[in-house]
């Protein structure tokens, strides 16, 4: 595994409890913790929705670094597929966290946009480090 990737696999473990706290501290939400959480339906369902896309992601992020420096791809495209997921599991939460942030709100406003950004730098990572492992199968043959 290249510095790189260790520096990315290390940021993203250390980063790892503060979506398990997140987990904790929605967990206190909705059980009660905050007077009225559970009752916006919208607001509810996307900080539970931003939470898991942010645990999912990470996780995703971990294991992609396994297979990324064994890809044949170029310096930019294995910059993508390292950090793609890891910018995915950023921008996709916070676009479902931040588009809700007004315990009155009863839709998502313009920052749920994010999503769509997060959903393309996921969309890039995967499918570059895909192409790459083939490409260096294919040449190892």
């Amino acid at each position: 595994m290249t510095r790189e990737s260790r520096m990315t696999a290390g940021v993203l473990l250390v980063v790892l409890p503060t979506v398990m706290y997140g987990g904790v501290s929605l967990l206190g939400l909705l059980a009660g913790g905050a007077p009225g959480f559970a009752d916006n339906p919208v607001r509810h369902d996307l900080w539970r929705a931003g939470h898991a896309h942010a645990g999912v992601y990470l996780v995703l992020s971990l294991v992609m670094l396994r297979y990324v420096d064994e890809a044949e791809l170029t310096p930019f495209w294995r910059w993508i597929a390292r950090t793609g997921a890891p910018i995915a599991a950023i921008l996709i939460p916070a676009a479902f966290f931040l588009s809700v942030a007004s315990p009155a709100a009863t839709r998502p406003n313009a920052l749920i946009n994010l999503a769509y950004v997060g959903a393309i730098f996921l969309a890039a990572a995967v499918l570059s480090l895909g192409v790459g492992l083939i490409r260096a199968a294919r040449s190892t043959q």
